[in-house]
């Protein structure tokens, strides 16, 4: 068990049988209070924020998440599925739990899986990942006053907005958060 005082960014708890990651806290004590800790965090399991409070002192159960490096096979109609490196073990994952992730994953890239208690939760990817740009808009000469910006598709499928100099068969850097252009790779 772990204090609420001690709750930081990052950290994973089990409360109320929910699996929560802590995304940020704030302490709040007052003359002859005791303190009061909100804490924002997100459901590993459905992904939605919410917000819990604790009193100063509360012992919160922490939660014991297992990352795996794994590689992404192939793409089976309704699952998506990975490789330990290791000990070859294949998992499959519902395509529905990662329609997000699926912007930024091709086949036979490493990833991160993980999981509690042999629960499959998600995949982590890198923060930024190098995508080549398969389709791309003609830049219009003249149209450079401001940031412009035209789309491009990814080899993911994923379109993107980059700038004008960017072109077809080039390597692009994407952020995995956002979905946003972030450079040349």
């Amino acid at each position: 068990m772990i204090s609420s005082n001690d709750l930081r960014s990052g950290m994973s708890i089990l409360h109320e049988g929910n699996l929560y990651v802590v995304i940020d806290t704030s302490h709040n004590k007052t003359a002859q209070r005791q303190m009061i800790i909100k804490a924002k965090v997100r459901n590993m399991r459905s992904g939605s924020v919410t917000e819990l409070t604790f009193i100063g002192g509360d012992k919160i159960e922490p939660a014991h998440i297992e990352k795996r490096p794994m590689q992404y096979l192939y793409d089976s109609g309704d699952f998506i599925v990975f490789m330990d490196g290791e000990t070859y073990e294949q998992i499959e994952i519902e395509k529905s739990r990662l329609e997000w992730e699926l912007n930024f994953m091709k086949e036979n890239s490493d990833v991160t899986v993980t999981t509690f208690e042999n629960e499959v939760l998600g995949v982590s990817l890198p923060e930024k990942i190098a995508l080549t740009v398969t389709q791309a808009e003609p830049a219009v000469k003249g149209d450079t006053a401001t940031n412009a910006q035209k789309n491009a598709v990814v080899e993911t499928g994923y379109e993107i907005r980059v700038p004008l100099f960017i072109s077809e068969g080039e390597v692009v850097m994407v952020n995995t958060t956002d979905g946003k252009y972030s450079g040349r790779a």
